[in-house]
């Protein structure tokens, strides 16, 4: 009796993942660096948190923008190729499947099965089949910019929000110390979160992204405490 057997791959996830870890990140420490910046100023409540929503909204539309047109970009370079391989096909298809028969055999198969192999999945999807092997296109890692974009602008403002709550909570005297940590929190809870849900080792992505958030926050605070004693 069989069973079915389904799988599951992180690297399904791939295209929405990296836009969402990228957009929960930078929300998280570009808005807490304006927070600690402004505060490390002698800024107003007010002023702080003014700071922080522009930060916000400036900041997810501009995740946004900038993940639609750089998988835009990735993905026209893809639409590219795939019309120059088709062209290629259909001026020389003898050589295109001596192409994957190179391939095939790199990849250890007997020249004489790797021709088999070759002849029939140019029978079946001969396009399909040198974008996968010759070009590395495929549907799971193929370009999807919209998806990209929402993800991006969706979790920033998320992360972004996170410190903007600890400054409408926290009293002001302590605001500074408490959203510093409050965010390395939020970011070492977010490394966990990426790490799990893209199958990979918890502690390094951890620390990675709760170092670089502190050295980001550290220097944006230092120089609010100087220019604002400057002024």
């Amino acid at each position: 009796m069989s069973r079915l057997h389904v799988e599951s791959h992180a690297v399904e996830r791939i295209g929405w993942l990296r836009a969402a870890v990228l957009g929960a990140n930078d929300g998280i420490i570009s808005t807490a660096s304006l927070v600690l910046g402004v505060a490390s100023a002698a800024a107003s409540r007010t002023d702080i948190l003014l700071t922080g929503v522009a930060g916000l909204v400036a900041g997810a539309m501009s995740m946004a923008a900038g993940e639609y047109v750089s998988v835009s970009s990735q993905s026209d370079t893809e639409h590219a190729d795939l019309v120059r391989e088709k062209r290629e096909l259909a001026a020389d298809p003898a050589f295109e499947q001596d192409e994957l028969v190179q391939i095939d055999v790199a990849r250890g198969l007997e020249e004489g099965l790797a021709r088999e192999v070759a002849k029939q999945l140019m029978a079946k999807d001969a396009l399909g089949a040198h974008a996968r092997d010759e070009l590395g296109i495929s549907a799971i890692t193929t370009a999807r910019p919209v998806q990209a974009a929402l993800a991006s602008a969706a979790t920033f403002s998320v992360g972004a929000a996170a410190p903007l709550v600890l400054v409408m909570v926290w009293p002001a005297n302590t605001l500074i110390p408490v959203v510093a940590a409050g965010s390395l929190l939020f970011l070492a809870v977010l490394g966990a979160v990426g790490a799990k849900t893209g199958g990979a080792g918890l502690l390094k992505p951890t620390l990675r992204v709760t170092f670089w958030g502190a050295f980001a926050m550290a220097l944006t605070a230092g120089i609010g405490a100087i220019f604002g004693k400057a002024i």
